[in-house]
């Protein structure tokens, strides 16, 4: 039998979402396309995984070039004879900054948007063109509270992420009839990994015990996101610590 495959775009560090996505998917037998900017981190998640008996590759790539995405797919899409063409797809690439609006620059706008909506296009678009004739998979997109508003000296992330969601809410109407099973995560917190223990050290200490997003536990759920039958299927889930208002 062939091996299940799927894609995960913006995978950084070990410690982060996409590194955690990459794990349960391939604890789940699946082959994973390792996919983001630097070589060397994307071989540290795949040395991890095959320490744990998982199969993965790595594929160095911007998140949101046109050319980059389509080389993925092209090779995702022409696996060896034991790996199945991909059912699951992740686009996980995003970051965060505070930016006073007055200081806010259209190169910061444009670069946001670039890794927003235009790469999340980018990629649905491929999955849409490859997938959808085959009358199945999975399609998910990671959002943020700002998906959903904008908040002082975020427009930015605001604009990309709001964006994005439309991008995903116009695919679900679109090929979901056709039996591709497009999602949307909403993260509303801040998440137990690298990036947010490099920048803000005392996050944890603030939030208390289970007050930041385990990345292990977000990974659970947009697993269940690709196994829910078609009959009840998820467009958008929100994800947050119990401890955050909203």
């Amino acid at each position: 039998m062939k091996r299940d495959s799927a894609i995960v775009i913006g995978v950084g560090a070990e410690l982060g979402l996409g590194a955690a996505l990459c794990r349960k998917i391939a604890a789940n037998g699946y082959h994973v396309y390792v996919a983001g900017r630097t070589q060397t981190k994307l071989e540290a998640v795949t040395k991890r995984i095959a320490s744990l008996g998982g199969s993965s590759e790595t594929f160095a790539m911007d998140g949101a070039s046109e050319a980059d995405i389509m080389r993925l797919f092209d090779k995702a899409m022409s696996p060896p004879d034991d790996i199945d063409v991909p059912s699951l797809i992740v686009y996980n690439v995003g970051n965060n900054l505070h930016v006073p609006f007055v200081d806010l620059t259209q190169a910061q706008m444009q670069d946001f948007l670039r890794s927003g909506p235009i790469g999340g296009f980018l990629v649905g678009r491929e999955a849409a063109r490859r997938l959808a004739p085959l009358g199945r998979g999975t399609v998910i997109f990671t959002g943020a509270s700002a998906s959903l508003r904008g908040k002082p000296g975020f427009a930015h992330f605001a604009a990309s992420k709001a964006g994005l969601r439309m991008v995903a809410q116009s695919m679900a109407r679109e090929f979901g009839p056709r039996g591709l099973h497009v999602a949307h995560v909403v993260i509303d917190g801040g998440i137990d990994g690298e990036r947010l223990h490099s920048r803000r050290p005392q996050a944890a200490a603030e939030r208390g015990e289970n007050g930041l997003l385990n990345v292990d536990a977000i990974a659970e759920a947009y697993w269940q996101i690709h196994l829910q039958h078609p009959s009840a299927w998820t467009h958008e889930i929100d994800l947050r610590p119990f401890k955050e208002p909203f």
